[in-house]
């Protein structure tokens, strides 16, 4: 199939109206929704026909559900959440008269790529409600941040030792002037403002911080897009709208698609790929069609999950960083993710059922293996493989610059990655 660079546009606004996993959550099921999706309360009994989902902070599950107990299913996990810095409980400080706030850094971020950036902010507010605790995300797309890098005058031997970032002393966005006069907002009356509810309402926070450019194609033509978050909200955008191109009628194999949070932090949360969020709501699933606990056992020795998240390109000024007999590039299609070692799920029988569907959809792919002496990273892809007990096949389209504020892949490989996902969803 031609790739078709509208999909790598859709991505960049999928990606603008998702600064955190909690937007993403949202932008996702309001694309499920208008393709007739409808909501699944987890403290409601699961039934009814039609396609569903469900929402849990930062985590999505959506399926169609069948009308017979399932023959197997066909599920693709991804994660929504990406390296950012994160806003502390008791944030406010001042230091040379300026204002500042107390961050975390959340996952492995290259935390030099968040400096003489404007950044916002984004999240969710748990505040007093009239029946309870009640959530409001907001975020805050002026600049109001940003972290100021020290001057080469003051620390001269830069370029030749590197840029050395103590994370506790040298992150603290900037943010006023204990200076000016009229300006007392705390963090507190800054968000309790976004949030449309008073400061001494707010009971906590998720908050984190959002680069501000927008997402674009970019180089010669438009052959690339630049963009926060690629890592992994393509991945997550091209599952869901993968999910919505399938047949209104599953028959007994069901396509689920499972949108993790906290992945870049190992996975082990009430809404990470290390919990059992998956195996319930697939036990449930099949409940809701008649099936027996055994039907379920059944179903899952023949179910293949497609694990999909951003996979490293080879790197133009670095290549002696890569595996010189796999070579990955922009441009060419996703790329299957193989470790002898498990740290992909990857093996011959699950990647022989991706890329024979990629075969029918006539999509391109690619190999990616890690140099023998530099280990590589993982995934959802060995957690779930080992949660479910499933089949389980790692992928991702090529980037540059992963976890950085700002990351680059190819304009072409989102269309592939939509189409390789439909194919794999619909044997």
């Amino acid at each position: 199939m031609e790739p078709d660079r509208s999909v790598a546009d859709e991505l960049c606004t999928f990606i603008d109206r998702s600064p955190s996993p909690f937007h993403a959550v949202e932008t996702a099921s309001q694309r499920l929704a208008a393709a007739g999706f409808v909501e699944q309360p987890l403290d409601e009994t699961f039934g009814g026909e039609g396609p569903r989902m469900v929402i849990l902070d930062g985590s999505l599950i959506a399926w169609r559900q069948p009308d017979r107990p399932p023959r197997a299913f066909r599920i693709i996990g991804a994660h929504t959440d990406s390296p950012n810095l994160r806003i502390k409980p008791n944030p406010d400080h001042t230091s040379a008269h300026f204002r500042q706030l107390g961050v975390e850094v959340y996952g492995g971020a290259l935390v030099n790529s968040w400096l003489d950036r404007d950044l916002g902010l984004s999240g969710r507010v748990v505040h007093r409600g009239t029946d309870g605790p009640a959530v409001s995300l907001f975020r805050i797309d002026d600049p109001i941040l940003r972290v100021p890098q020290l001057a080469i005058h003051l620390d001269r031997e830069i370029n030749d030792k590197g840029l050395q970032l103590n994370h506790q002393s040298h992150l603290a966005p900037i943010w006023d002037l204990d200076t000016e006069r009229g300006t007392d907002r705390t963090f507190r009356d800054t968000i309790a403002a976004a949030a449309g509810c008073g400061p001494d309402q707010i009971l906590s926070w998720d908050v984190m911080v959002h680069d501000l450019t927008p997402s674009r194609r970019t180089g010669r033509g438009g052959v690339f897009v630049s963009a926060p978050r690629l890592d992994n909200l393509c991945s997550a955008f091209a599952a869901i709208d993968a999910l919505t191109a399938t047949e209104d009628e599953p028959g007994d194999v069901v396509p689920v698609v499972c949108l993790y949070d906290h992945e870049e932090v190992g996975s082990t949360s009430a809404t990470g790929a290390d919990s059992h969020l998956l195996v319930t709501v697939l036990e449930r699933i099949a409940s809701a069609a008649d099936g027996t606990r055994d039907d379920l056992l059944r179903a899952l020795s023949t179910s293949v999950c497609l694990s999909a998240d951003m996979a490293h390109a080879t790197h133009p000024n670095y290549v002696d960083r890569h595996e010189p007999n796999h070579y990955v590039a922009l441009n060419e299609g996703p790329a299957v993710k193989v470790n002898a070692n498990q740290r992909y799920a990857s093996d011959a029988r699950s990647v022989a059922v991706y890329l024979q569907a990629c075969a029918d959809a006539g999509v391109p792919t690619q190999s990616f293996v890690g140099r023998t002496d530099i280990p590589c990273g993982s995934t959802i892809g060995p957690t779930t493989a080992a949660r479910l007990g499933v089949s389980t096949v790692d992928v991702g389209i090529a980037q540059l610059a992963m976890h950085s504020a700002r990351e680059l892949c190819g304009a072409d490989d989102p269309s592939w990655y939509k189409a390789s996902m439909a194919a794999f969803l619909a044997p």
